[in-house]
């Protein structure tokens, strides 16, 4: 494992696979989103999603809980910075703090490379709003889920509002944001919002450093393909996602990896050759 950048509320590091693993590293805080980890996000993602050699992204908190939501002390701090002299400065200065921060977490969407979020422990607020950004979900059987912000009389503001309903469907959205009310693991899967459920944190770990292994073999033009065009496909009708899909690989299927697939079937080899980085 070879550790890259230099970070206070994050660590990552990058295995022999290409697989990054990117940590939030506030474990005796259960990874609760501060003021500096909103900051350190985006210039981290940036730094994995510049690199060619990169294929998966793993996202994971150190300790016993994933996140634990927002740090009370980010809250205070954007009390303090905001100018109350005038209600409307006031107001724009906060409106641009919900959008820098709002930035930070759909920086996992734009980082080109697909995110794995690996869940242990609590998982509450700022940590849905982040899973929700990932690609794909797993968890440990400790695992709980929480979309907290209606105890704290605000409404969530950071992406669960707007990307859980296409994961787990609108009602189910609408119930776990109206409630606050803690799901289990078990739940969770049964809803949709974590593909598979593992016995205990090892046991997950090790199960998503395989499947992150098996995706990282693929070829790197399909895999950030097929990332960029179901997160367009999201936002669109089924016609227009079918036009932006063929529009994309009119301009990707000339890639030498599918010369490398089709040459590797055709001596009827099982396991593909590595392919180029990007």
């Amino acid at each position: 494992m070879t550790k890259v950048g230099n970070y206070n509320t994050l660590e990552i590091h990058i295995n022999a696979q290409n697989v990054a693993t990117l940590e939030l590293s506030r474990g005796a805080k259960s990874n609760a989103v501060n003021s500096e980890m909103w900051d350190e996000l985006p210039p981290a993602l940036e730094l994995l999603d510049r690199r060619d050699d990169l294929r998966v992204v793993v996202l994971k908190g150190h300790g016993r809980n994933f996140c634990a939501g927002i740090d009370f002390s980010a809250l205070k701090g954007l009390s303090a910075s905001v100018d109350l002299s005038c209600p409307g400065r006031s107001r724009e200065a906060l409106r641009r703090s919900i959008l820098r921060w709002q930035d930070s977490l759909t920086s996992l969407e734009k980082c080109r490379w697909p995110v794995i979020a690996a869940v242990q422990g609590a998982c509450v607020g700022a940590g849905v709003d982040m899973i929700t950004a990932a690609d794909i979900r797993y968890c440990s059987a400790d695992a709980t889920f929480c979309v907290k912000e209606v105890d704290l009389a605000i409404v969530a503001d950071m992406g669960t509002l707007q990307r859980l309903p296409g994961i787990v469907g609108e009602g189910v959205a609408r119930e776990l944001a109206l409630t606050a009310r803690i799901i289990s693991a078990e739940e969770a899967k049964r809803v949709g919002l974590v593909t598979e459920v593992f016995p205990d944190v090892a046991a997950l770990y090790a199960a998503v450093d395989r499947i992150a292994a098996t995706m990282a073999a693929k070829s790197p033009l399909a895999i950030t393909g097929t990332k960029r065009v179901m997160l367009h496909s999201r936002d669109m009708t089924v016609s227009n996602g079918l036009d932006y899909v063929a529009t994309w690989n009119s301009a990707q299927m000339l890639s030498e990896d599918i010369q490398t697939v089709i040459e590797s079937l055709a001596r009827k080899s099982k396991q593909l050759p590595p392919f180029s980085k990007l």
